[in-house]
């Protein structure tokens, strides 16, 4: 458990928090330091003696809520052989929303896979004391890190989970457990289910797995009045290996990651639980692999989706639009939201586009582009949006079906696949595709190859909480 408080007392551990002008102001008070310290970002230094070690961290100048969020996160990953799992007291004149952003760094750092808490600041004897905030402010941030650090790993727990650790049964139970948890409402369909309820797109690609399938629904209930009711699709392809259209063999490792969708709306999920937001959130997750089988789906099926629309198959790689197709017509039909959001690792063209920046997003809503806009500014998990005109929707238009899941150009199709999914949302009026292709699995400070970054989880709660 995270233990803040507000406390002046003499401590062995120390950090120290100095922007370049305090510095400035301040570093006749530390003699000799000022050779080796400057206050400039992601700056340390570190002074013992016989009775303490002091950190010294630079923050720069000016440094927004997310940059310090880094500084802490960075500084907590690097030293975490330092760091000792003792009281340890934080001098700064950051005000409460930055000392936020400090303390979440600080234990969003500690991640490592797999996760054990075995970091000094997850510890018995380690605590957090500051003089600058209240004892009830310390006590509600030290609930809302650790909430945010449950939700956000768990998520990329899951999303860097080798494949055979994470089967549709395991991640399953995990869901689960997890609805009993929390008290979610959780219902599930396999396989047979499923095509009985008619999930035609999500099953075609299900079909060709020798897993179950699990059209998975989970429900959280804040019981407030009037509370606005938020719908999350996640993209859960398991594992891609593109089906019949099979992906060439360089880096088909990292189709590990194809659930980064899925792992934003698990983290999501579990922190606004444990925070018991005032919302109602209804969670989609049509969990599957996208396998090569004799049974698998051709190019040139033709298939049934949810809505009744048909959809010519031209390539059996474009499976998480297929997915995410019967994913938000099921919701849209069956729940009524004040607002739709589907995220998904879709398409390399979006990943062509903006490389590992930011996240390509669709919206037929200006307010909702708005909300999203902020929120994703401020946690600095950005997107940058996209038009939906319907120009695009020639390209994808079948001569024996009602749809083709891809266009045969070379080019625009993480357009082409939200212009897809616009055809699913049953005219929903507040509806956002995110393509986190780019962003949800890279390069981390955590770990020598790529892995799960986290994208996804802050920017959700963030919308959520101001929605």
């Amino acid at each position: 458990m995270i233990k803040i408080y507000n406390k002046k007392e003499t401590t062995t551990q120390n950090i120290f928090l100095f922007s370049e002008d305090d510095w400035e102001h301040e570093k006749s008070n530390y003699p000799n330091t000022e050779h080796f310290f400057n206050g400039k970002k992601s700056e340390v230094f570190i002074k013992t003696d016989s009775n303490e070690i002091n950190f010294f961290i630079g923050i720069g100048k000016d440094s927004k809520g997310f940059e310090i969020q880094a500084i802490a996160n960075k500084f907590a990953n690097d030293y975490k052989k330092n760091l000792q799992a003792v009281p340890t007291s934080v001098h700064s004149k950051l005000g409460l929303e930055l000392t936020e952003e400090f303390v979440k760094g600080l234990f969003l750092g500690t991640y490592l896979y797999p996760f054990e808490k075995s970091h000094s600041f997850w510890q018995e004897n380690f605590e957090l004391n500051f003089e600058n905030i209240s004892e009830d402010e310390a006590k509600k941030l030290a609930l809302k890190t650790e909430a945010l650090c449950n939700g956000q790993f768990a998520g990329m727990e899951w999303l860097n989970k080798p494949a055979n650790y994470k089967k549709v049964d395991q991640i399953s139970e995990f869901l689960k457990s997890t609805a009993e948890k929390y008290s979610l409402d959780y219902k599930v369909l396999n396989r047979e289910e499923s095509i009985k309820e008619g999930l035609g797109a999500f099953i075609a690609v299900n079909q060709g797995s020798s897993q179950e399938a699990a059209f998975t629904i989970l429900e959280y209930k804040s019981g407030k009045e009037n509370a606005k009711n938020i719908g999350l699709v996640g993209k859960c392809v398991l594992f891609d290996t593109g089906g019949i259209s099979i992906k060439p063999s360089a880096n088909l490792h990292y189709m590990k990651s194809d659930m980064g969708g899925a792992s934003a709306v698990i983290g999501a999920l579990i922190t606004a639980s444990e925070l018991k937001l005032p919302v109602n959130i209804i969670a989609i997750f049509p969990i599957t692999d996208n396998a090569v089988s004799e049974k698998a789906y051709l190019p040139s099926d033709v298939i049934t989706a949810y809505n009744g629309k048909t959809i010519e198959v031209l390539d059996t790689d474009a499976e998480g639009r297929m997915t995410l197709a019967d994913g938000l017509s099921y919701l849209s039909k069956n729940y009524a939201t004040d607002v739709l959001i589907d995220l998904a690792t879709l398409t390399g063209s979006s990943v062509r586009m903006f490389g590992y920046t930011c996240g390509a997003y669709f919206s037929n809503n200006n307010d909702l582009k708005k909300s999203l806009e902020r929120s994703a500014d401020k946690t600095n998990q950005r997107i940058w949006n996209l038009p939906l005109w319907d120009v695009w929707k020639d390209d994808f238009t079948s001569d024996v079906a009602d749809l083709k899941n891809i266009s045969m150009k070379p080019f625009g199709d993480c357009i082409i696949a939200a212009k897809f999914l616009e055809q699913f949302i049953e005219d929903h009026q507040n509806w956002a595709h995110l393509d986190i292709a780019g962003v949800a699995f890279g390069n981390v400070g955590y770990a020598k190859d790529k892995a799960a970054t986290g994208y996804g989880v802050q920017l959700l709660l963030d919308f959520i909480e101001n929605y």
